[in-house]
């Protein structure tokens, strides 16, 4: 039913249609101000209706780190926003607006149409349409978690190495507990 009615959903159905925008000489400072008071995670750089850039928090970040001499109020939006932007159509299904998210790891699309921009798509546009979708997150989150536990159990895996236990003396594979070499069963004992 799902995938069904995400073929059937177009995008201009779901967008939002005044996200917030931004011009292109805009400081980082007010665009940081603007992110906090309207609680979005990006701007989109507008220029007489046509979408030239688009800044996000993490952009705001990197600008802080990589240029803390020049104050955020010197620099424009548009010097640092990226040069290529994904973009959708409003006629492109939600099953296709999803897809291209998935595949390019983001959250949100700008939509265009006639080089003209009109919108913007986001997950959580979908998400509000169709909740049944967050039972699919779920699913996506839990595969994160496990990846993340068989990451650290690999990490483990290379603090344990063969030799003598301090402990009990027999040769075997060994992990430290407190600053002591043991083996399996001296660790279950302690």
């Amino acid at each position: 039913m799902f995938l069904k009615d995400m073929k059937n959903i177009l995008v201009s159905d779901l967008m939002t249609r005044e996200p917030i925008t931004i011009s292109p000489d805009t400081n980082l400072l007010e665009c940081a101000k603007l992110m906090v008071r309207k609680r979005v995670g990006c701007l989109l750089i507008v220029k007489k209706k046509r979408l030239v850039g688009i800044i996000s928090k993490k952009d705001i970040l990197w600008a802080l780190v990589k240029k803390t001499k020049e104050d955020l109020s010197k620099i424009h939006a548009i010097e640092i926003s990226p040069r290529k932007i994904a973009t959708i159509r409003p006629d492109a299904t939600v099953e296709e607006a999803m897809n291209k998210m998935k595949k390019l790891k983001f959250q949100k699309l700008p939509v265009i149409q006639n080089n003209e921009f009109i919108g913007l798509i986001t997950s959580r546009d979908i998400l509000n349409f169709h909740p049944e979708f967050y039972k699919e997150l779920d699913e996506i989150d839990i595969i994160r978690e496990e990846s993340e536990k068989l990451k650290r159990i690999n990490a483990r895996k290379k603090e344990v190495v063969e030799g003598v236990c301090e402990e009990c003396g027999n040769f075997d594979f060994l992990s430290s507990v407190n600053g002591v070499m043991m083996c399996e069963s001296c660790r279950n004992s302690v």
